[in-house]
């Protein structure tokens, strides 16, 4: 039997390709049966021509039919939720229950549903109509988008039917998804989901195209081909730079999310009310997806003394009582055993885990690492490194000016947390501090862990450089991440008859700003 087909233009056929792969069952580490092709160029050539197409007939339809296609594949997800959800445990080894059945699924198609209100609704569009010059814009689908879906939440984030991919297709583009090579066939499950929402709604049949993988080489050249409008990618900083300067270097806009270390700051007086409970929250949140979470607290501050022993001892504890679980690959568990080794060669001390583990899978020790912030300091860049799994950094401060100097120099996250005593004895800090994480992330928490990341219109998933490449935009929270994927339009003095509906006199939309007599309205 060949290797699996991809989905171009709207037909399962033969991949361009004299490579394949299989995926591995991370808990036992062996193959799984089932080839699947690495693609070559002509493929995306392909993909790339009939999204073109596309995309000027998916300007042609209306809201409710871009909307009608999100809903039904939502419904076609929960009508066949086995099947996906065995696959992508048995290729990632994330719990079924409650994980991803009960948590991933669900939110996957609760954004593909919010998705489809966002399409109806209109409002990503901000239609504004000056109607004393006649000088009317809005927001508009901006062309084919290519979306690569990361390692770790094999539903959520997939390229097939993440939030990415449903920020695109509601704006109204075409997405080409480049599967994760970790969970090939869990993506080909949810394609012949879309496929079939595809074919009931009416939509054209490229309006989804699915790629396996490709080279690094064809991977450069797709997210540099002209005929992209823009690129959505989740993963690692060296991949998402690399896809960067491809893209920036043919105008291409990419919208990547890279690399965070999420600090968490403990203030005295919360760990004096609360140490116990607290320590529980932080290994809850180490541990959570064996530490892959693109949001896990990986750098830790807090004040030096016998309150912070006290709390890193039953932090450690914590740790090295929890059974390690299973890494997404091998790639993964040498890479975070070499993270972790590079962080005690830059000077932080191991309390415990900091080894490979026996056994079938790929799993390491539960990790927590220490050092002060001279130490910190001394060597900023080195141990700002992203070490993704389950090991996280506590450093100790002996007093604010030391905290102050070390968040003033960090890099770019997607999250920060300050916890705080409840009586408010630590409001003098939390004020001298809070500026200065304020800045440096793209979502700032109070007395919670980072790891969750709700599905909100208020949310926002990103964060300044290098957490993302562009920190005005967010890859969950509907209807603002779709204007990623959106172009604005301005019409000057264009007849009535001849502008998209939503600019149109007669529409009469609550979303829409309007100049009447030199003042602002909206409706």
């Amino acid at each position: 039997m060949g290797a699996a087909n991809v989905w171009i233009d709207g037909q399962w056929r033969a991949a361009d390709s004299e490579l394949t792969f299989r995926a591995e069952n991370p808990a036992t580490g062996e193959a799984i049966p089932g080839d699947f092709p690495v693609s070559k160029w002509p493929d995306c050539d392909l993909a790339l021509s009939a999204a073109t197409k596309a995309a000027v007939e998916l300007r042609n339809i209306a809201p409710e039919g871009i909307a009608d296609f999100l809903e039904a594949y939502a419904a076609g997800i929960e009508s066949s939720a086995e099947p996906i959800v065995a696959s992508a445990h048995e290729e990632t080894g994330l719990p079924t229950s409650p994980r991803l059945r009960d948590v991933e699924l669900p939110r996957t198609t609760n954004q593909l549903r919010q998705a489809a209100a966002a399409a109806r609704e209109e409002s990503w569009r901000r239609a504004t109509l000056d109607l004393g010059k006649n000088i009317r814009s809005c927001y508009a689908p901006i062309g084919p988008a290519v979306v690569f879906g990361p390692n770790n939440f094999p539903f959520a984030f997939n390229g097939v039917s993440g939030g990415d991919f449903a920020a695109a297709i509601a704006a109204g583009n075409p997405v080409i998804a480049k599967a994760h090579p970790l969970h090939p066939n869990t993506t080909r499950l949810l394609a012949k989901q879309a496929s079939k929402a595809l074919a009931e709604s009416g939509l054209p049949e490229a309006t989804v195209q699915l790629i396996y993988h490709l080279s690094n080489e064809d991977g450069l050249k797709l997210v540099s081909d002209a005929r992209v409008g823009a690129i959505g990618f989740t993963g690692s900083r060296a991949a998402g730079l690399g896809l960067k300067r491809a893209a920036d270097a043919a105008g291409r806009l990419i919208f990547a999310e890279m690399s965070s270390i999420n600090p968490v700051v403990f203030l005295p007086g919360a760990l004096a009310e609360a140490e116990e409970k607290l320590a529980g929250e932080l290994v809850d949140s180490c541990l959570a997806g064996a530490g892959q979470f693109c949001t896990s607290p990986n750098l830790v501050l807090l004040w030096e003394g016998a309150p912070a022993e006290s709390f890193l001892a039953r932090v450690a504890s914590g740790l090295s009582q929890r059974a390690p679980q299973p890494l997404l690959s091998a790639a993964g568990l040498r890479q975070l055993a070499a993270g972790v080794n590079y962080l005690i060669g830059e000077g932080a001390e191991l309390v415990t885990g900091g080894v490979v583990c026996q056994g079938a899978g790929y799993r390491y020790a539960n990790t927590l690492l220490r050092l002060n912030a001279k130490q910190f300091l001394a060597h900023l860049n080195e141990l700002q490194r992203e070490v993704f799994g389950n090991a996280t950094m506590a450093v100790t401060v002996a007093k604010v000016g030391e905290l102050e100097a070390l968040l003033e120099l960090l890099e770019g996250n997607l999250t920060g947390a300050i916890y705080s005593s409840v009586t408010g004895a630590d409001d003098h800090l939390y004020a001298i501090l809070e500026p200065l994480l304020r800045r440096k992330v793209g979502r700032l928490l109070n007395d919670k862990m980072p790891t969750g990341v709700a599905v909100s219109p208020a949310m926002h998933h990103g964060g300044p450089f290098p957490a993302t490449s562009q920190p005005g935009f967010t890859s969950v929270g509907i209807p603002a991440s779709l204007t990623r994927f959106a172009v604005l339009e301005c019409y000057d003095g264009v007849r009535q008859g001849r502008l998209p509906a939503v600019l149109r006199d007669t529409i009469a939309n609550p979303n829409t700003w309007r100049s009447i007599d030199g003042k602002w309205v909206q409706g």
